[in-house]
């Protein structure tokens, strides 16, 4: 009976032994075939967003060989309309959807849309508008792009040739612009514009642009932030969407954990960190060189972001303006929110050797465990690991880069990691002219450095740019460059100069710099309501809401208008009257 009893235990051993070796081999496949899936998806999903963007590439050629023979641009419908179903179209249109505002600070829910810091009535507004001819339209008319564009132009001397005077800004309308456009409308990510005013160094009356501006007195800047990093140990982001699904996301009030001590205003001008590539341009006579130090620049961007993966930048009030006077690098910067609904910031610096303007829209995509920032449909950057601590960013994406003086193109592309990509944050381009014709090539890393070098002689490199270290101690300062650390100080020489419109004066950000975070989060909301309650007001008395310091105005020959610093900010800084400034902050 005993041998008989084992004998039973020994084949029921040997069948559970052969049930656990099925389902681990059950569960390898399952995990081969979940891996396999999520690769395919993934492939797809690239596809399609490959695709989305020869389509828009295609039209933007096709509108701009129209515009050259006097016809007007179509648009993404009717450009379709003979290549794809109606059913097609909406497909791909519905590729663009997304959450506009997820990572931004909330507001209510309402559809208002501030055109964007003063009020004005609405017979006003349209009384305006039509004696310019084209200036800010009313809201049903002043969509341009697709909720998408991002545009930088760079002025920039140009060289002129022996006996050719080169023509003057104001006059011409022949530019270098870099990163053409992706759509009708639609800007490219590093749409930079190379516009020719008198050549440099020479002496051709005053100068439109401005003297170096000097500081009265001599500061200290700091090296590190007041308090280290606040910690996120007890948030989870994945409970504050579990809390509020259903929930129109950029209606919830994220918490001030998520954000970084700098807004956007700021982070627009961490743009001009490597603003010595634009003055190297500024100085080259060789076109390539040119070209190439530009795409440089619009690469190095990118490189403050490397560290900073977790956290966003503060969402600026409408109206809020950000000032930057950089002696040691001989610019004067600034940036204003024009926008709520959408949000879109806007900035201008000035230097005796170029101009630089861009405005910002975000649009924003959720795939559930990465989250999609497209500033302009090409380069994307992408928050991977949104729910875990390995949390980094990634950029993808291409960048066209194109000089119409000169017919020299550069086309940057920075590469997507994957299963089979080893390389990191790799960058590579060429420079080829109107013929097609390779004339250089480019290469590096996004977050360290740019090569030039020829094809024939591949190792025989030459260096554009490299990124300068971060400080030692940069995880306790939020990953924040030596340059980021200085943009919210608020030095002695700035006394009694700025508005009182100025990001440096924002309660909540300065409290949250200081570690103070409960204090930071009752200031967050109360300026939040405070915004509210204004525009409220404000559409109850049939006032609508327009820029201090920069006006949107129809180029000629554009298809879209663009945002246009208007003057009158440093004429009021130098004779101290910003005392009809808003009260934003009190």
């Amino acid at each position: 009976m005993s041998l008989d009893f084992t004998l039973i235990l020994s084949s029921v051993s040997d069948v559970a032994g052969n049930l656990l070796s099925s389902a681990s081999e059950m569960q390898r496949g399952l995990s081969s075939y979940a891996h396999a899936t999520r690769t395919q998806r993934d492939r797809y999903i690239w596809t399609l967003r490959q695709n989305d963007l020869a389509l828009k590439s295609c039209l933007a050629d096709n509108n701009k060989i129209r515009r050259k023979f006097g016809l007007d641009p179509v648009t993404a419908d009717v450009f379709f309309a003979g290549a794809a179903s109606s059913r097609d179209i909406d497909f791909f249109q519905s590729m663009a959807s997304s959450f506009r505002d997820e990572f931004f600070d909330a507001e209510e829910a309402d559809s208002d849309q501030d055109s964007a810091s003063s009020f004005v009535s609405d017979a006003e507004r349209r009384e305006e508008s039509d004696s310019d001819g084209g200036g800010v339209a009313d809201d049903d008319d002043a969509e341009f792009g697709d909720g998408n564009d991002t545009e930088i132009s760079i002025v920039v001397p140009v060289p002129a040739e022996p006996g050719r005077r080169l023509p003057t800004l104001a006059t011409e309308a022949d530019r270098a612009a870099v990163g053409g456009s992706a759509a009708a409308g639609i800007l490219t990510d590093a749409s930079k514009e190379v516009e020719e005013p008198p050549p440099p160094f020479e002496s051709a009356g005053p100068s439109r642009l401005p003297s170096r501006p000097k500081s009265r007195v001599a500061v200290q800047r700091r090296k590190a932030l007041p308090a280290p990093t606040v910690s996120m140990e007890n948030l989870s982001i994945l409970s504050i969407l579990r809390n509020n699904v259903g929930k129109d996301l950029s209606t919830v009030a994220m918490p001030i954990l998520l954000n970084e001590p700098i807004n956007l205003l700021q982070r627009l001008a961490e743009e001009l960190e490597y603003c010595e590539l634009i003055e190297s341009a500024a100085r080259s006579d060789d076109p390539v060189d040119r070209i190439a130090l530009v795409a440089a620049f619009a690469v190095s961007g990118y490189a403050s972001t490397v560290n900073r993966p977790a956290r966003k930048p503060f969402n600026p009030l409408l109206g809020e303006t950000y000032e930057l006077v950089s002696e040691e690098r001989g610019f004067r910067y600034l940036a204003e929110k024009v926008s709520h609904h959408p949000p879109i910031m806007v900035c201008h610096a000035e230097s005796d050797h170029y101009l630089f303007a861009q405005d910002n829209l975000l649009k924003t995509k959720f795939w559930g465990k990465s989250m999609e920032l497209i500033p302009s449909g090409t380069v994307t950057t992408c928050m991977r690991n949104v729910f875990s601590n390995g949390r980094y960013l990634e950029h993808y994406g291409t960048m066209n880069i194109t000089c119409q003086q000169s017919g020299l193109t550069c086309v940057m592309t920075f590469k997507e990691s994957g299963y089979f990509v080893s390389a990191k944050n790799e960058v590579v381009g060429s420079v080829v002219n109107s013929r097609g014709e390779e004339l250089v090539c480019l290469s590096g890393k996004w977050d360290d450095a740019i090569v030039k070098f020829h094809s024939s002689t591949p190792n025989n490199l030459q260096l554009l740019w490299r990124a300068r270290p971060c400080p030692p101690h940069h995880p306790q300062m939020y990953g924040f460059t030596a340059f980021t650390v200085e943009l919210n100080e608020l030095t002695p020489d700035l006394a009694g100069v700025l508005p009182p419109t100025d990001t440096r004066f924002r309660p909540d950000q300065r409290l949250y710099e200081e570690g103070r975070v409960d204090e930071a989060e009752r200031e967050k909301q109360r300026l939040e309501q405070k915004q509210r309650e204004r525009r409220k007001k404000a559409e109850a008395a049939g006032m609508v809401w327009l820029p201090q310091y920069f006006e949107l105005l129809l180029d000629p020959g554009a298809a879209e208008p663009r945002w246009h610093y208007k003057g009158g900010y440093w004429e009021m800084r130098e004779k101290g009257t910003f005392e009809k400034a808003l009260d934003l902050f009190s």
